[in-house]
């Protein structure tokens, strides 16, 4: 195995794990703990999860970059020769990242506030906010996804 093997190699697993995690909280166990769970253990579950998801998250917002301008400079030498589907990726993934940090710093930090003093109302605002921020998220996500398996047949 080269080195370029071992990059994409992390660079995949970061990206499955991330679009992943946010594909089964969004679709699967935000409906569910909506529909079966009164405001305080709703809250107090997100929190939960949270706490477990977003130390994995850290390591990959810190792969993905790393890995990609690694394979950019090995692969590519620099960014002049990389491809259009390249550049896209890595525009859209720093766009993620952005949103990720902004909802780990603010909405996030809101919710364990709010669900530790228990002022449900305002943990349910911020837990509204990371909803449609882990939606917008996962979207970018799943078109990175598509641009990295096809994006050098058609862009």
């Amino acid at each position: 195995m080269n080195l370029n093997s071992l990059y994409i190699l992390l660079h995949i697993i970061s990206a499955v794990i991330w679009v992943g995690g946010m594909y089964f909280a969004y679709m699967c166990l935000r409906p569910v703990a909506a529909s079966q769970l009164e405001p305080p253990q709703r809250l107090r579950l997100w929190v939960g999860v949270f706490d477990k998801f977003f130390p994995v998250v850290w390591v990959s917002v810190v792969l993905l970059p790393l890995t990609g301008y690694v394979m950019i400079f090995s692969i590519w030498q620099g960014f002049a020769a990389t491809p259009l589907y390249v550049h896209l990726m890595n525009g859209i993934g720093t766009l993620m990242i952005l949103i990720y940090m902004h909802v780990y710093f603010t909405p996030f930090a809101r919710l364990k506030k709010a669900v530790a003093a228990e002022q449900w109302p305002a943990g349910g605002e911020a837990l509204a906010q990371i909803r449609k921020l882990v939606g917008l998220n996962l979207s970018l996500g799943l078109l990175v996804i598509v641009i990295a398996g096809g994006g050098r047949y058609f862009v």
